[in-house]
């Protein structure tokens, strides 16, 4: 049986923490990118990150960030993985010395297969939808445009909702699964029942 690793991305308040703990989920998101509305302060960062349990991730998101904003961060909060969503090369997402994943926005004519082997280190390629600014809008995009074998695990993200990840999982099989807008009711703020729903949808393709 494939377990499929679940992310809930964006978490901005500790009950919406809680109620991916409380699902089963395997990984937290937690944004260091200031135009959006789900980024957090160093100091809420911490306060949410310092909650969660033993073998769940914390993952900071940053897009284009300047090195010292990164290491200032992560002297702030316990940060697991890194996950970049800019324009960073292999180089830049390495000289933090900690796992990253490299996200890539989706549209014919991109070749997932050059852009994946650019990032050798990854521990993993996040694919999510081609939009001009950066994540979380709730967009999907043409799953046909993933090739059948990437040299990296495949993080699938964009548009995902309670819907459309057990036909996402069940034609893909990606390592995990990524959701922020389709496990919310407003921008940054999360909702305990369509989490447990996404959860669970996910485990019944598992099963």
């Amino acid at each position: 049986m494939h377990h499929t690793r679940i992310k809930i991305c964006g978490i901005t308040r500790r009950s919406d923490l809680e109620a991916a703990l409380s699902a089963g989920v395997d990984a937290l998101g937690f944004v260091f990118f200031p135009p959006s509305p789900r980024c957090l302060s160093l100091g809420a960062a911490a306060e949410l990150a310092a909650r969660v349990p033993p073998f769940v991730s914390r993952v900071g998101l940053f897009v284009n960030a300047d090195p010292v904003q990164v290491q200032e961060t992560l002297a702030a909060v316990p940060l697991d993985v890194l996950q970049f969503h800019g324009e960073e090369d292999a180089g830049y997402c390495e000289q933090f010395g900690r796992p990253y994943l490299k996200a890539a926005r989706v549209r014919a004519g991109v070749d997932l297969l050059e852009f994946a082997r650019a990032y050798p280190s990854a521990q993993g390629l996040l694919l999510d939808a081609w939009v001009e600014e950066y994540g979380g809008v709730g967009r999907s995009f043409d799953w046909s445009l993933i090739p059948q074998h990437l040299p990296l695990p495949l993080v699938l993200s964009g548009g995902l909702h309670a819907g459309n990840v057990v036909e996402a999982v069940t034609k893909l099989r990606p390592w995990a699964v990524d959701v922020s807008s389709g496990v919310e009711i407003a921008k940054g703020v999360k909702d305990a029942d369509k989490i447990a729903a996404f959860v669970a949808a996910v485990r019944t393709v598992d099963a």
